[in-house]
C-alpha cells in the first residue's frame, strides 16, 4: 500500500505556515542540496527532487487546499481513485504528465487526471529526467582536455572536456539530458568521470608525480636531463651528488584546476640507475676513485 507523504515535514515547517513561510524554508533546502552543489551524491539528489515536490503542492494554494482537506483520509481517497481509473473515469495522468515526470507515485496518483481534474485543467511544463553516463579519460587527456562525441539514442552530443578532470568527478551538460514534456525544458546529461591507470605517472591533488631515471654519473657529477611530460620535452639541471630518491620540484607543469590555467607542480623522484656494462678503463678508474676516497 502506497503510503502518506507529509509534505509539510519533508520542508519542516507548520501546516499553518503562511505562503511565504514554506517558500522562504523552499529556497533555503533547494539551495543545500541542489544538484549542482553535491555532485555525484545520490542521497542529495533524492532529497532535492523529494522537497520539490512538496513545494509543487504546498507552493500552489489550490493543490495545497486539496491537499489539506484530503489530508490522513489519502487511503480512501486512493482506493476511491483506483475504482475510478478501473471503470475508466477520466483521464489518463500519464497522457498529461508522462511517468516521467520526476516526482513520486503518490504524486501522481493524488493530482492525477483521473482524481484531481489537474491534468485535465492544465497541461503544466514537465522537466525532463537527468541521463547519466560513464567516460572513460586517459591520465594525459584529463591533463591537456579532450573532446568525446556521446550517442544519446539517434542523437550526438559532442563535449569538450577541459583540463583537469578528476576520477569521480560529474560533469554537467545542460539540457541534454531527455526530452520536457508541454513545453518544458530538457534534462541534464551527467558525465561520470574515470580516469585510467597510467603506467608512468600518478598524482595526488594537482602534484603530478613521475619516477625519473638518472645515470650515475650525471647523478655524481651533475649535468642536465632530458624528460617528456605527455609530449613536451623539457630539460633539467641536475646537482652534483644527487642522491636517490631526490624529488625535483618543477612549477606549474602538474595537474591543472578543472576549466582553470592553474596548475600543480611536476615531481620528479630520482631513480640512479648504474651502467649494466663497463670497460676494463671505466673499472679501473672506478677503483681509482673508491681507493682515493678510503684513504682521503
Amino acid at each position: 500500500m502506497m503510503n502518506y507523504k507529509d509534505y509539510y515535514k519533508v520542508l519542516g515547517v507548520d501546516k499553518t505556515a503562511t505562503a511565504e513561510e514554506i517558500k522562504k524554508k523552499y529556497r533555503k533546502l533547494a539551495v543545500q542540496f541542489h544538484p549542482d552543489k553535491n555532485q555525484g551524491n545520490k542521497a542529495a539528489e533524492d532529497k532535492f527532487k523529494e522537497i520539490s515536490e512538496a513545494y509543487e503542492v504546498l507552493g500552489d494554494s489550490k493543490k495545497r487546499r486539496k491537499y489539506d482537506d484530503i489530508g490522513q483520509d489519502w487511503n480512501q481517497y486512493r482506493q476511491s481513485s483506483d475504482q475510478r481509473q478501473q471503470k475508466g473515469s477520466g483521464a489518463d495522468f500519464e497522457e498529461f504528465f508522462g511517468r516521467e515526470s520526476g516526482f513520486s507515485d503518490f504524486f501522481e496518483t493524488f493530482f492525477s487526471g483521473s482524481g484531481s481534474g489537474f491534468g485535465r485543467q492544465k497541461q503544466r511544463p514537465v522537466r525532463g529526467r537527468d541521463l547519466e553516463a560513464l567516460i572513460e579519460l586517459s591520465l594525459a587527456e584529463a591533463y591537456h582536455g579532450s573532446e568525446r562525441i556521446i550517442q544519446l539514442d539517434n542523437n550526438s552530443v559532442k563535449m569538450k572536456i577541459s583540463a583537469g578532470a578528476r576520477d569521480g568527478q560529474v560533469l554537467r551538460m545542460k539540457e541534454k539530458g531527455q526530452a520536457g514534456r508541454n513545453g518544458g525544458k530538457a534534462g541534464d546529461l551527467l558525465l561520470k568521470v574515470r580516469l585510467m591507470p597510467d603506467h608512468e605517472y600518478s598524482f595526488e591533488g594537482a602534484e603530478l608525480i613521475k619516477a625519473q631515471a638518472i645515470d650515475f654519473y650525471t647523478a655524481v657529477l651533475g649535468g642536465k636531463l632530458q624528460t617528456d611530460v605527455f609530449g613536451k620535452t623539457i630539460q633539467i639541471p641536475v646537482k652534483p651528488q644527487t642522491q636517490d630518491g631526490t624529488i625535483l620540484r618543477l612549477k606549474n607543469l602538474g595537474m591543472p584546476a578543472y576549466g582553470s590555467s592553474i596548475r600543480g607542480n611536476l615531481l620528479l623522484r630520482v631513480r640512479i640507475t648504474l651502467p649494466t656494462q663497463i670497460s676494463d678503463d671505466e673499472k679501473r678508474l672506478i677503483e681509482q676513485a673508491a681507493q682515493y676516497r678510503k684513504s682521503s
